[in-house]
């Protein structure tokens, strides 16, 4: 029996997307949740820069961010989880939560980074309602008092 895992098979059986991309920005892997995700196939995404998901009005942050932390070798998103506004193939917006991790060669040097992504559109939506919703009640509250 052997323990050998089929990395190639892991990353495209699992249902969150998973998004290389190397120290410019460029994505080299685009795994099928991804597709699904976003949109994009594959052949769409390979080599292209991470603006094909990023609004327009982020990108001059998430740049800023994404090159302090290739100069670095830092992210504080390794552990905690990031929630930022995305778009879709069609331009639609989504909401995402991702965590990544930084990829290095034998010298250590940072090659690239991965992130591992969900969709959280939908929960994001319905929490927005219900904070909505309390604003209400609680200013009914407030005005028969």
């Amino acid at each position: 029996m052997t323990d050998q895992i089929d990395y190639a098979q892991l990353v495209s059986a699992i249902g969150d997307a998973i998004i290389i991309s190397d120290a410019k920005g460029a994505i080299t892997l685009w795994n099928p949740a991804a597709e699904r995700m976003f949109g994009f196939t594959q052949a769409e995404a390979m080599g292209k820069s991470l603006d094909l998901i990023i609004p327009e009005r982020l990108r001059g942050r998430h740049w800023e961010g994404y090159g302090k932390t290739m100069a670095t070798g830092i992210t504080r998103y390794g552990h905690d989880l990031l929630k930022v506004p995305a778009v879709d193939k069609d331009g639609k917006a989504m909401s995402i939560a991702f965590t990544v991790a930084l990829l290095k060669d034998d010298a250590g040097a940072i090659t690239g980074i991965v992130a591992v992504i969900r969709d959280e559109t939908v929960r994001f939506q319905e929490e927005r309602a219900l904070k909505k919703r309390l604003v209400e009640l609680e200013n009914q509250v407030k005005e028969q008092a």
